[in-house]
């Protein structure tokens, strides 16, 4: 079994309910403001109850929302999930009492349920007879047997199980404030993966126990609204980080970018920053040094860590709905403890934070965004709709992925074969890094463009098309077809493509094919696809005049080539000096059948490396005439 995957799926449908949060924090504060100073204390008194009444109903909302999120948001494990929870609660509150509440991790487990049993029936085909109830209409009958079971092993289990979650809540808040410390790393360090969505469920849903007016409340989030004065230890300390130390690190970034590259580095960043400060969202700025600086992270998790235990030692206690920025900080300052510290704290990490590493990006030379060639941000918003079929096939293609999420910075792929992912080529296309979880489970880090290229992604999956995918012919520098030294090819009169300036002797080929036509001089050769592409590989400007005396071919017209296959090698220095230009275009002549064209960004390439251009085509051809001649 693939537990790493299934946590990484479990994770991301973590993050749905937890969207209810910022909702129930907001009516609580509007609702302890003086209504009764303007002679309306009943709009205080609503405002309230609604904002309790999320906290109060949190493990059905996970119920729901876990059950929602595993089957990609199907309606019927939702209300399955949500009519095994209302049973739930209420025979075992019948049976074993108001004392005995699984609470959160109660209502992931009937999501759970709910989306296991989603997943095995939703294909099953009964007699036509009684096919009604057949596929997906199958799970409520079956969420209401299971649960009664469910029930029935409760009733066993239930007090056995609350004496060894107390046990185990007894033995972490016991640590104290390395207790909070150990907290801090183990979650920074599981950011990377998604995996911090499962590992704080415990401490902010489960852990601690506070009665609140007659009802238990438990978690350090709940119990911290529920007005718990020894709740928020474990929230406290990540506002310092949040608010002050990751900003700081973007600042740090911008000012070691090259100064060429600072405009875009500044605008990217400061937005991150900002981001940051004002909402916690993280990903942005950390994925800028994790895949680089491995070593640099883990400082920072510890960093984090020490945050939190400073936090615990001055008996500060604040908590937040969705992440500790500074909108969390000022709307649930109001229930805090010593809250105000949180700033002196803060302001003296954003000083460490940004000297530590400005000193580490200079020292060890590390390649943070702006910092070396290549490393330039595009302006990705126009460039999705292209960029995206190329992402596709850097993934392996349709037929290798099995599903396609996104979160704020990063896709959530489950592949067929995650082998067959080019990782240069994502990392080309824009990715941060990639992420392995094992069983198929990838991550690729892309930023906040994720969700805008998951969408794109999807589009291209569901439309019948065909489409060519190039990888690129040499080793080298991709450039626009506009950039040859050529009017001819510059102004794409012989056919449209892209072009690259070679650093090494060797042209391969970007595509299978045909060869139909190589030039007595060998300096051009021509490849038709099996979909009719007719494609034409022309190594320099001006090298019909070297009568091929640099070159040696490795294939003949007729022969039949598949991509990445060695075509011609060529003596670069030679070549270079006796030619106009090394600019060698890669060009479609029978441009016609083409509908649309998808480029890589313009930067650095290796030989035979995947998804530079992709053209999708008009209708189904194949074969035609010669037109390279």
């Amino acid at each position: 079994m693939n537990w790493m995957g299934n946590l990484q799926q479990l994770g991301r449908s973590l993050m749905l309910p937890t969207i209810t949060l910022p909702v129930a924090a907001i009516l609580l504060r509007l609702g302890d403001l003086p209504w009764g100073a303007i002679g309306v204390p009943q709009v205080g008194d609503v405002l309230l109850l609604s904002g309790t009444t999320i906290f109060t109903y949190l493990p059905m909302i996970f119920a729901v929302g876990v059950a929602l999120g595993l089957t990609e948001n199907a309606g019927i494990a939702g209300m399955s999930a949500l009519i095994g929870h209302y049973m739930f609660y209420t025979a075992l509150k019948h049976l074993l009492g108001q004392s005995f509440q699984l609470g959160v991790p109660g209502g992931i487990l009937i999501g759970l349920l709910a989306a296991i049993l989603y997943h095995r029936v939703k294909h099953v085909q009964l007699p036509e007879s009684i096919q009604f109830f057949g596929g997906p209409r199958m799970v409520p009958l079956l969420m209401g047997i299971s649960v009664s079971l469910l029930i029935l092993l409760m009733t066993w289990i239930g007090p056995w199980l609350v004496s060894g979650m107390q046990a185990l809540t007894n033995l972490i808040l016991g640590l104290g404030g390395f207790g909070t410390f150990l907290y801090g790393v183990i979650h920074r360090l599981l950011v990377p993966s998604g995996l911090h969505h499962v590992f704080n469920n415990f401490f902010w849903f489960q852990l601690g126990a506070y009665d609140a007016n007659g009802q238990p409340v438990f978690g350090d989030l709940p119990r911290y609204f529920a007005g718990d004065p020894t709740a928020g230890i474990y929230m406290a300390g990540l506002y310092p980080i949040m608010m002050f130390a990751l900003p700081a690190i973007a600042l740090a970034i911008i000012q070691e970018a090259r100064e060429d590259l600072k405009p875009k580095i500044r605008a990217t960043f400061l937005t991150a920053a900002f981001a940051c400060f004002l909402t916690g969202v993280t990903e942005p700025i950390e994925f800028a040094f994790l895949f680089v600086a491995p070593t640099l992270f883990f400082v920072h998790a510890i960093l984090s860590g020490l945050s939190m235990w400073l936090a615990y030692a001055l008996d500060i206690h604040h908590g937040f709905s969705y992440s500790a920025g500074a909108i969390d900080f000022i709307i649930n300052l109001h229930l805090s403890k010593n809250g105000l510290l949180l700033i002196p704290i803060g302001l003296v990490y954003g000083v460490l934070y940004y000297v530590l590493f400005r000193w580490a990006i200079r020292r060890f030379r590390i390649p943070t965004p702006g910092r070396e060639e290549g490393s330039p941000l595009e302006e990705w918003a126009g460039d999705i709709p292209y960029r995206s079929p190329l992402i596709l096939e850097a993934l392996g293609g349709k037929e290798n992925i099995k599903n396609i999420e996104a979160c704020i910075t990063r896709l959530r792929l489950t592949l067929n074969n995650d082998r067959q992912m080019d990782i240069t080529a994502l990392k080309h296309l824009g990715a941060a890094g990639v992420i392995r979880l094992g069983g198929g489970n990838v991550q690729v880090v892309f930023g906040t463009y994720s969700e805008l290229i998951r969408e794109e992604i999807i589009k291209t999956l569901r439309k019948d098309i065909q489409q060519v995918l190039f990888s690129s012919p040499v080793q080298g520098r991709m450039i626009p077809l506009e950039e040859v030294p050529d009017k001819i090819f510059a102004g794409k009169l012989v056919g449209e493509g892209v072009a690259f300036l070679p650093d090494k002797g060797e042209l391969v080929a970007p595509v299978g094919g045909k060869v139909i036509h190589i030039y007595p001089t060998l300096h051009a050769i021509g490849i038709e696809t099996k979909q009719g592409l007719q494609v034409l590989l022309h190594i320099g400007i001006d090298t019909a005049q070297l009568q091929g005396k640099y070159f040696t071919a490795f294939v003949k017209e007729g022969d039949t080539v598949e991509t990445g296959q060695l075509l011609v090698k060529f003596n670069l220095q030679k070549v270079k000096k006796n030619c106009k230009s090394l600019a060698t275009p890669m060009l479609i002549t029978n441009k016609d059948l083409v509908k649309s064209w998808s480029f890589a960004p313009f930067k650095a390439v290796k030989k035979g490396q995947a998804s530079v251009m992709s053209v999708v085509l008009k209708n189904a051809v194949t074969g035609g005439g010669n037109a390279l001649g």
